[in-house]
């Protein structure tokens, strides 16, 4: 995900479902200020990285009332050059994942939102085509409907980053970028408060997304996505409505397949037509008829003995906002329950559990020795690794569910 599309860095910010509060929480255990960045830098060095920004600034726009106004009192922030150095490593399965995120309390606050702000969910409908289910989702899986989205002065904490050098470019151009915010007037440097990755308000956008998808969605003058619903709702779904959402077609619905299905690779590729799983004998869980329009894709998440879905385009519209299986899973499940869709009726593998990285590096390894692609060796898992576990589940014989379980790992070994 280039961060010119995504509203927030995740790979600076770690799995949002486990909870902001929660995860933050665990990164200031985690975190250890190496030598490098134990001590706060020579102020002077850090004053003059700061001064060097302005020609750059002035070559975007940004005027010097603007520029000193959102520098002044800009500090080099130890904690934040931490997170960068030592991020907790989490490796949860699907279900444990989900049970972090689609929570009864979670669920209950979000049903309340949706109540109050059904008008204004109705609006951004009428706009933007968008689903209230994945408004609310993101809204919920992101900030807890904007109740935790981060206490970090943004400014400084884009600077820190800019001054360390951390991804590059990023943390300058971010800075860059809100001071744009700044002298538009959408919000003072006070009050520009968010993740130490500088993701702001209830959406989380970083700057240069908030300045192309946040709208004034109340009519205010001002893009307000810190204390504003009506903007951040607005925010979200102008985000999923310019990443191509597709008014109503379901982001997933859960299936059962008939005994002896017969799987072909055209079933994953998401061309397949509704009409023609229903063809092939596939039904909705919940005995409702499939939509009649659309394509989808099946998704076993937990392998064919868990739940098993039909992904449409705006599964992948979800994953535009965070390039994650489970989050997508997270905000579409969250936003089913709080608009009153229902769960899923599958339940999860109970012996499911989440390869380590080095187990996932091991199948990696072994998948390359069979000849398929998987790309880098680095254990972590994507669409690649995916697509290589179901060639080789096809060319072994077995249900092509695309699962990196244990007993993938083991026939990968036993095929060596």
């Amino acid at each position: 995900m280039s961060q010119s599309t995504a509203p927030h860095s995740r790979d600076l910010q770690g799995p949002p479902s486990l909870g902001r509060r929660a995860f933050f929480a665990a990164l200031a255990l985690t975190a250890t200020l190496t030598p490098a960045f134990a001590q706060p830098p020579d102020a002077a060095g850090f004053a003059k990285y700061i001064a060097d920004q302005w020609p750059v600034a002035q070559a975007k726009g940004i005027t010097r009332p603007t520029f000193d106004a959102a520098t002044k009192g800009l500090h080099y922030d130890p904690k934040i050059a931490a997170h960068t150095e030592r991020q907790a490593e989490f490796s949860l399965s699907i279900s444990a994942y989900l049970a972090g995120a689609v929570i009864p309390s979670r669920i209950e606050a979000g049903r309340a939102l949706y109540a109050k702000e059904r008008d204004t969910l109705a609006r951004a409908r009428e706009t933007y085509g968008v689903d209230a289910g994945a408004i609310m989702g993101a809204w919920g899986v992101e900030t807890e409907f904007g109740a935790f989205f981060g206490g970090e002065n943004v400014l400084s904490a884009l600077a820190t980053l800019g001054y360390i050098h951390y991804q590059g470019d990023l943390g300058r151009d971010e800075l860059i970028a809100a001071m744009k915010i700044v002298q538009a007037g959408d919000e003072p440097p006070s009050g520009m408060r968010g993740s130490w990755a500088g993701a702001m308000g209830q959406p989380q956008f970083m700057p240069t997304s908030y300045l192309e998808y946040a709208v004034d969605f109340d009519g205010d003058g001002r893009r307000d996505i810190w204390k504003s619903n009506a903007d951040s709702l607005g925010s979200i779904a102008h985000f999923l409505y310019r990443h191509d959402w597709t008014p109503d077609l379901p982001w997933a619905v859960e299936v059962t397949l008939p005994a002896g299905y017969n799987y072909e690779p055209g079933d994953f590729t998401g061309a397949a037509k509704f009409a023609e799983f229903a063809a092939k004998g596939v039904r909705a869980a919940d005995a409702s008829a499939l939509p009649r329009q659309g394509a989808a894709r099946l998704y076993m998440p937990a392998g064919a003995q868990g739940p098993i879905l039909l992904v449409t385009h705006n599964f992948d519209v979800i994953k535009t906002y965070n390039n994650s299986n489970a989050y997508v899973l997270a905000v579409g499940l969250l936003g089913d329950a709080v608009v009153g869709r229902g769960k899923l009726r599958t339940p999860w593998p109970k012996s499911e559990r989440a390869l380590s990285r080095e187990e996932v590096k091991s199948v990696q390894s072994l998948l390359k020795s069979h000849g398929l692609e998987i790309g880098e060796i680095d254990g972590r898992a994507g669409p690649k690794l995916e697509q290589a576990v179901r060639a080789f589940q096809f060319e072994q014989g077995l249900t092509p569910d695309g699962y990196a379980g244990r007993a993938l790992l083991a026939r990968l070994k036993s095929a060596s």
